[in-house]
């Protein structure tokens, strides 16, 4: 069986968990499956990986018109395929395409959707209504739908309602547990300006609106004096959320000390590092499908406070391996907090309980490299997606 994943992100062009997530699974699936990668970018030079560039008439183009000339390309090169597997919009034109051209199933792996996304309309104007197009088409029409987490399940089908829930499955992300684990690297995480005799609040994540990076800044503001705020935050959507994000950090290092802005790609052994040296992990995502930053952090022996929406509850074992934060939200898509007061309230109230028990912490990031190590192998991924794979063929 020869298998061809579709997807923007591959290394090295690595910058959310969807090109985490594709980078694993190639890994895991090449163990007993014929995988060829189509991606995004500069040309790769591992076997079986073939890079696309947007044309040169469409370089100047709304990005989604850019984006559907690079799909056009990839679904060209899919025959002789047995199976094409796509990973967020950006691909899953060229598998809907490549489906139709080669007749061949195409299975989609949602790790975002669009409807759920109205912001973006900031990034991509009117090609937001194209690129909710793409995604609704081939979801609709796709052989197998993956969710990577039950309440993203949810979401497909209140999203997609005239999808057969039949086709929607379950496969969590997951996380490389011999790479991802506790790392002491205290020279390192000095250099970043990082006191590691200070306990700390860690976040990790791209500087969108689903991230809930402004409402960490507010909460930060109430935290004890001597609790450090760590941001490995960078990639911005917009100008404007930057712009917003930028004041908010530089108000509150003006209110207090420790607070280390990181906006620089970390390898994953600096921020393993950053991780290890954490007293806990922070997640205030007002929409996460699973968050695969949470697994790193628990793998890393971190305790983790996040949202309660979205995949967060079936990471984080409430009590056990962190603590969730109430959240009631618009259902307008956005899903912003009703109460935006109570939520940041209520996240600085839970960080400064977990971060004031550092032994109670210590032992939540323990219990959480165990859930992680239970649960969310690449290997019980894999095999999952493997059958899934065979019931289509």
């Amino acid at each position: 069986m020869r298998v061809d994943l579709l997807t923007k992100e591959y290394p090295p062009e690595i910058y959310g968990g969807a090109g985490v997530h594709v980078t694993e699974l190639v890994r895991a699936l090449r163990e007993d499956i014929d995988v060829t990668v189509r991606c995004f970018g500069e040309p790769r030079t591992d076997s079986d990986t073939y890079a696309y560039t947007v044309p040169a008439t469409l370089t100047q183009a709304n990005p989604t018109l850019a984006t559907l000339g690079v799909d056009l390309q990839m679904a060209q090169d899919v025959s002789g395929a047995d199976l094409v597997h796509s990973h967020t919009w950006y691909a899953n034109g060229a598998g809907h395409f490549a489906k139709l051209l080669h007749g061949i199933p195409h299975v989609v792996t949602a790790h975002s959707l669009e409807p759920l996304r109205p912001w973006k309309a900031e990034q991509l104007g009117g090609g937001y209504r194209v690129s909710s197009w793409i995604e609704k088409t081939a979801f609709e029409a796709a052989d197998a739908v993956i969710a990577v987490s039950g309440g993203m399940r949810r979401d497909i089908l209140r999203s997609y309602p005239d999808l057969d829930a039949s086709r929607v499955h379950v496969v969590y992300n997951g996380i490389d547990l011999d790479r991802w684990k506790p790392t002491h690297d205290l020279d390192f995480v000095r250099s970043l300006g990082i006191d590691p005799e200070r306990p700390s609040v860690v976040f990790v994540g791209r500087i969108t609106r689903q991230k809930g990076l402004p409402y960490l800044l507010r909460a930060a503001a109430t935290l004890p004096a001597d609790v450090q705020l760590v941001l490995c935050a960078g990639a911005p959507d917009t100008p404007g959320i930057l712009a917003e994000v930028t004041a908010g950090v530089e108000e509150l290092q003006k209110e207090r000390s420790g607070v280390v802005w990181i906006n620089r790609l970390l390898s994953q052994h600096e921020l393993s590092a950053v991780l290890t040296q954490g007293t806990v992990f922070v997640c205030p995502s007002i929409y996460e499908p699973l968050g695969i930053v949470n697994l790193e952090a628990m793998a890393c022996g971190l305790a983790v406070v996040g949202t309660a929406t979205g995949g967060i509850p079936e990471v984080v074992a409430d009590g056990e391996t962190g603590r969730l934060v109430p959240i009631e939200q618009m259902t307008d898509g956005t899903g912003t907090p009703l109460d935006p007061d109570a939520f940041v309230a209520d996240l600085s109230r839970t960080l400064a309980e977990v971060v004031g028990d550092p032994v109670r912490a210590a032992e939540m990031g323990r219990q959480g490299r165990l859930r992680a190590e239970r649960e969310f192998g690449w290997a019980q991924i894999a095999t999952r997606t493997r059958e899934i794979y065979a019931s289509l063929l």
